[in-house]
């Protein structure tokens, strides 16, 4: 089954025609400085057979707490959808900008949302709710919500299938480490805890987030800086995490030549080291064990340095072993498209 896959951000537009039965990429492309989410659309389908296309499976950042499992687009799930907007205001609007290009384009073609957040779902009140009234988790739905869903379940299910057991069987912590980056513990197949929180600001150092933060350390930057909220909160996005803490970059490419000699660097990476070994140690507290750390991600993949020094850290457990496993968000996209499919008919 040919899957047409997109992932419609604010300023691009990536695509993929996956087909589900051997797993093959056919299509992998992009367009970028995109104004017009319709004119890119429209510019994607002159590419593609849409003949050959059985559904569009569109990549959602977020789906609050409506959405626990990949939909088929209606006119009843995009009001739903707008409702939630203010969850992922710079993402979710362009994703619903791609969905109702292809709806009018494409009418008889179904469309289906899979979101980041799904995964995540099973997590118990212990595990996402905050140390805030219950009043404004109901009302305004703040609580932790895990973002890189797809990524996790599709190294979870990888890993079990290199160890050899069934998923249900295993304690896993999956680290999905690039520049953003996120943690999950998966107990049985499952999500118990994972790093994000409301938004992907939350957990981990990473390239130019800070992770976690003292909240009341807010007041103080926008003292000093003379911050609004919203300006303060873009600064943790875009000006902490590595690029902060170094001065120099965001990438550990640019980093990891230097590391031994200049001080500053090494201090930020003792930083990022200690935040990962923080979560996971956590997450394997919580499971009470753990059979592999599972690591993927640009990081998790090719900068073996940090997934080595992490390690060290649980050799403690003599029967936990290291994975590296490459993502495919997007193939894991477009079999929930199939599976959806498959379900209707």
């Amino acid at each position: 089954m040919k899957i047409l896959v997109l992932n419609c951000g604010s300023g691009s537009v990536k695509y993929q025609v996956v087909e589900t039965t051997t797993q093959e990429k056919i299509i992998d492309e992009d367009i970028q400085r995109v104004t017009d989410h319709a004119a890119a659309i429209q510019e994607i389908l002159s590419k593609v057979d849409l003949k050959e296309i059985k559904a569009v499976g569109h990549r959602v950042v977020h789906g609050g707490e409506k959405f626990k499992s990949s939909v088929l687009v209606t006119d009843e799930v995009l009001a739903e959808m707008d409702k939630i907007e203010f969850l992922a205001p710079l993402h979710n609007p362009a994703a619903m900008a791609g969905v109702r290009a292809c709806r009018a384009q494409m009418p008889d073609l179904p469309n289906i949302l899979v979101f980041d957040t799904a995964f995540h779902s099973t997590m118990e009140p212990g595990a996402y709710l905050y140390g805030i009234p219950m009043e404004d988790y109901e009302q305004y739905g703040i609580r932790k919500y895990g973002f890189h869903g797809t990524s996790h379940q599709y190294v979870a299910e990888q890993a079990a299938k290199q160890l050899g057991k069934p998923l249900k069987d295993l304690k896993l912590v999956t680290c999905h480490i690039g520049n953003g980056a996120s943690i999950c513990a998966v107990e049985y197949g499952k999500c118990i805890d994972t790093s994000m929180g409301m938004t992907p600001l939350a957990g981990l150092v990473m390239g130019t987030r800070s992770g976690d933060i003292d909240p009341a350390a807010l007041s103080i930057l926008c003292a000093k800086h003379n911050f609004t909220i919203d300006e303060a909160i873009t600064y943790l996005n875009k000006s902490c995490g590595l690029k902060g803490l170094t001065g120099i970059s965001f990438d550990l490419r640019d980093l990891e030549p230097v590391m031994e000699t200049n001080p500053r660097v090494k201090i930020a990476i003792d930083v990022y080291i200690h935040r990962l070994v923080q979560y996971i140690g956590s997450y394997v507290a919580e499971m009470r064990g753990c059979d592999a750390i599972v690591w993927t991600g640009g990081v998790g993949l090719y900068r073996k340095f940090v997934s080595e020094r992490v390690m060290k850290y649980f050799d403690f457990l003599p029967n936990c072993q290291k994975l590296v496993i490459k993502t495919n968000e997007e193939l894991m996209i477009a079999l929930e498209c199939e599976k959806l499919i498959q379900a209707a008919k």
